[in-house]
């Protein structure tokens, strides 16, 4: 078998040409005014000097200008002092050099540091340099690697990028490029399309020429989270939505209540695309967004959608919609008795707001391309409740719409999938009385084959109102299904 060509390689630079993630690590600490942690390690490796200075501010209160501009100075005067190559890295340079394979720089450092270490390495070496400065957006984004990529003409599948840490490894996966992982600080795990190494030493093109490249995904995950009020309620809690997005392996999430910055601010951590629709709903993908459906002001009560490009120039449109949560029905049928023709009748506005949401899923809807509705509906599945034909996922099933949950588990009682609540084992009016426990988050679909569907809690929550160190941080489970993109 003929494998492609190498095109180029495209090398990070601190902690992976030269030692320098431990000069930032120090000079972050020096700034700081204290010994830094792992639990730091997300704001501090593989970052731009202003994302950590924002970071600091925040912890401070000190200005993020001042701060940036201390950073900059304490780390470049490490740099001049103290650059020491990586073992196997002038090697492996100077290899590429003489097969004729381009080698591009592509840090999150400043330029003017860059330029520093480029003259220590020997500027000769590196065909293209991309720096923090030369981007609008920098890593975990995948723009400096698409820069670089531009500049040399190449084809990002073709090209093996050379990382340390998780968050230049998801800035190069996201442009397409294989990934050689040489972890300095933070542990990398492998994963299809990217090898992991102790060191360059004894890496060679043809090493490089062996790499395998991440094939096309025939399989797309796809989660719902209510994130609680943009996860505010939780101490930290955008590194603990972080680590629960990355470890769902979701590939799109429909957000609801994100309190107006939580799809752009998760986005922009993972490097992934989004739409923030109104002060409550988004969309944050690692596929493409070409197209936002719906009403982009939409309300705090509602549906907003996307049109995301897959690979191979597939689509599908994805919906996320939240539902008003009064009058709940589980409640007025355990607390107040209500029978079942009482219970449907008082799901008129949320079957009305389910109505809007179809007719706009309809409006948009192209033909041959899947849709998925995902959301909280803040009311039971007549899939799920044999006394009562529930009528917001009965009109959405007469839509066409199937709940992949249960169609991964169609025995409500072996497999309850409850979503509502992880932190409610009790009703929060201090009677004591328990807490109805339902399944009112979905996924639903039209145009895919499901494979499978789970509910997802992190850890074992403590109940409310002791939750601020939960490292859940929502009061509802997210549900992840796994559909086929097979045809």
């Amino acid at each position: 078998m003929t494998r492609p060509p190498l095109q180029a390689v495209l090398f990070d630079m601190d902690g992976t040409l030269v030692d320098t993630e431990r000069l930032w690590w120090d000079a972050v600490e020096r700034i700081a005014g204290r010994a830094l942690t792992g639990a730091d390690e997300p704001d501090v490796l593989g970052r731009p000097v202003e994302h950590t200075a924002r970071w600091l501010a925040a912890a401070t209160g000190a200005s993020a200008a001042r701060l940036a501009d201390a950073l900059h100075r304490e780390f470049a005067g490490r740099v001049r002092a103290g650059i020491v190559p990586r073992p196997g890295a002038l090697d492996l340079l100077d290899a590429l050099h003489r097969e004729g394979v381009p080698a591009a720089l592509v840090t999150a450092s400043p330029r003017a540091v860059a330029d520093t270490v480029l003259d220590a390495l020997g500027a000769h070496r590196f065909a293209v340099s991309v720096t923090a400065d030369d981007t609008e957006r920098t890593k975990p984004a995948p723009d400096p690697y698409l820069a670089a990529c531009r500049a040399l003409g190449v084809d990002p599948a073709r090209c093996v990028a050379v990382e340390d840490t998780p968050t230049g490894v998801r800035s190069a996966e996201a442009a397409g490029c294989t990934v050689l992982a040489v972890p300095s600080l933070a542990p990398i795990e492998p994963a299809p399309g990217r090898t992991v190494l102790a060191t360059l030493e004894g890496v060679t093109p043809e090493r490089l020429r062996t790499l395998r490249a991440p094939r096309p995904s025939a399989e797309l995950r796809v989660m719902t989270w209510n994130l609680w009020l943009g996860g505010t309620r939780v101490h930290d809690h955008l590194a603990k939505q972080l680590k629960a997005v990355e470890g769902s392996g979701a590939d799109v999430v429909g957000l609801q209540e994100t309190n107006g910055t939580a799809a752009r601010d998760l986005a922009a951590a993972l490097g992934w695309h989004h739409h923030q629709a109104g002060e409550n709903l988004g969309v944050i993908s690692r596929h493409p967004i070409t197209d936002r459906l719906g009403d982009p002001g939409v309300g705090f009560y509602g549906a907003a959608g996307v049109r995301v490009r897959l690979p191979g120039e597939r689509h599908v449109d994805i919906w996320t919609a939240h539902l008003d949560y009064t009058p709940y029905g589980p409640y007025e049928a355990a607390f107040d008795g209500l029978g079942a023709a009482g219970l449907i009748a008082h799901e008129g506005v949320r079957l009305a707001q389910m109505r809007d949401t179809l007719r706009r899923i309809g409006e948009s809807a192209v033909p041959g391309v899947p849709v998925v509705l995902v959301g909280d509906f803040n009311c039971p599945s007549h899939l799920d409740r044999a006394d009562v034909v529930w009528p917001v996922t009965k009109a959405a099933e007469e839509a066409g719409l199937r709940d992949s949950y249960r169609e991964a588990h169609p025995d409500p009682v072996t497999h309850p999938g409850h979503t509502w609540s992880p932190v409610h084992p009790v009703h929060e009016d201090g009677s004591g009385r328990p807490e109805p426990q339902d399944r009112i988050d979905f996924v639903l679909h039209r145009g895919l084959r499901v494979l499978g569907s789970e509910t997802l809690v992190s850890g074992r929550p403590r109940p409310w109102p002791d939750v601020r160190h939960n490292a859940w941080p929502s009061d509802h489970a997210a549900v992840v299904t796994t559909f086929s993109l097979r045809e």
